[in-house]
């Protein structure tokens, strides 16, 4: 089986701005560049004496969708609709604004006094801070999509933490993580540094650190918040102590949790989606929103923003961010050949976290309580949608 590098993100480029709309000028160089995509793809596999139908699944899922546009009937974009061509934005000093707010929590992890007072003071300057960067964006008719790669993870980062279930978690796992490192660091390390400072940022690694005679310094990612003390402990044995099997094991496995990968993905979807438009290819949210509404929550349920992502995804097929009060779906699943009802299963599940709040046990978030599955199997093809969905993970 070959691998053709290009053809996801060639479709995901396509998705947005179909999205978007395509501006008269640029409707000619967009049918050339998914005409063009599509022979090279028809070329290699033709060479290789195989079909499009054969590539591996991301793929060929990427193929069909580029097949799929009608060139002769492509959306127009408003004049206010951004375009996908629009230069990556850099924001100045995005990354001194992240120093001074891991100092502030830093400071709030030292001083158990004034915590909460502090705590809404921090709040209210990421809230500021977020808003700034957005009303930036706006005035160059964009969106935090178009920032570039450090800036949209930075602003990422401040605006998850503007939610303040998120920074409770953030400030209470850093506060445990750096008890632990304490502990533990200056108990066993050779020539114990005189500070160790653990912070969680958005990056791409698990972790980073530096350690030198006077400090020992451990940036983990963000993803670790809902960790518990023994999968901190791990990494912290990692990051300082050296690399074990056991310890490495331990992160590898968690890393693919979905407590993991549900931080990871709400980054992501922070400043992803380019666009907030229900309607896809082939569904539209807010009519399939409008029927579960009747079907499951008697009407009584208040829509959330729904969008459609701009990534295609194997695993992760929606998700609902309490903060922002939005269901994101993957456009994995607009396509012609899934089926209905399993759109409506995710769309379901995603409006079952808006509507059960998870519970706390043993310092990890439980979103999926037993009145949270109780609920989701009342869902009338259930085990249909289930089975059909393990199938395209397997995939």
């Amino acid at each position: 089986m070959i691998r053709i590098q290009g053809i996801v993100k060639a479709a995901q480029i396509a998705r947005s701005q179909l999205q978007e709309g395509v501006p008269p000028s640029r409707r000619l160089s967009f049918q050339q560049f998914v005409q063009e995509t599509l022979g090279k793809i028809e070329e290699i596999c033709a060479n290789a004496k195989m079909s499009p139908a054969q590539l591996p699944t991301p793929s060929r899922k990427a193929y069909d969708f580029l097949a799929q546009i009608d060139l002769s009937n492509l959306p127009v974009a408003s004049q206010n609709s951004p375009s996908v061509s629009v230069q990556p934005i850099r924001l100045k000093n995005i990354r001194n604004q992240q120093q001074q707010f891991l100092a502030a929590i830093a400071s709030i992890v030292a001083n158990s006094q004034n915590s909460h007072s502090q705590t809404q003071q921090l709040l209210k300057s990421l809230q500021k801070t977020a808003a700034a960067i957005e009303a930036i964006c706006t005035q160059q008719n964009a969106t935090p999509a178009q920032l570039n790669k450090t800036s949209r993870q930075t602003y990422a980062w401040i605006k998850f933490l503007t939610d303040e279930a998120n920074l409770e978690r953030h400030l209470n796992t850093t506060r445990r993580t750096q008890k632990l490192a304490e502990k533990m660091l200056w108990s066993q390390m050779q020539h114990p540094c005189k500070t160790i400072a653990v912070e969680f940022i958005n990056i791409t690694h698990l972790y980073k650190v530096k350690i030198s005679p006077l400090e020992a310094s451990a940036q983990i990612n963000q993803a670790f918040i809902n960790a518990d003390d023994e999968i901190l402990a791990a990494l912290v044995r990692l990051a300082f102590l050296g690399k074990n099997q056991e310890d490495s094991q331990a992160i590898k496995k968690y890393a693919l949790s979905e407590e993991y990968s549900e931080v990871v993905l709400e980054l992501d979807l922070i400043a992803d989606t380019a666009a907030e438009n229900p309607q896809g290819k082939c569904y539209n949210l807010d009519r399939l929103f409008h029927s579960l509404n009747r079907d499951y929550f008697g009407g009584k349920m208040v829509k959330p923003r729904l969008s459609w992502n701009r990534s295609f995804t194997t695993r992760k097929f929606g998700h609902y961010e309490r903060g922002r009060d939005r269901v994101v779906l993957s456009i994995s699943l607009d396509s012609d050949r899934v089926p209905q009802y399993v759109v409506e299963f995710v769309l379901y599940h995603e409006l079952l976290h808006k509507q059960h709040e998870g519970k706390w046990v043993n310092g990890r978030l439980n979103v999926h309580t037993p009145e949270f599955r109780q609920d989701e199997q009342k869902f009338r093809k259930y085990k249909e949608a289930d089975q059909w969905l393990t199938r395209l993970a397997s995939e």
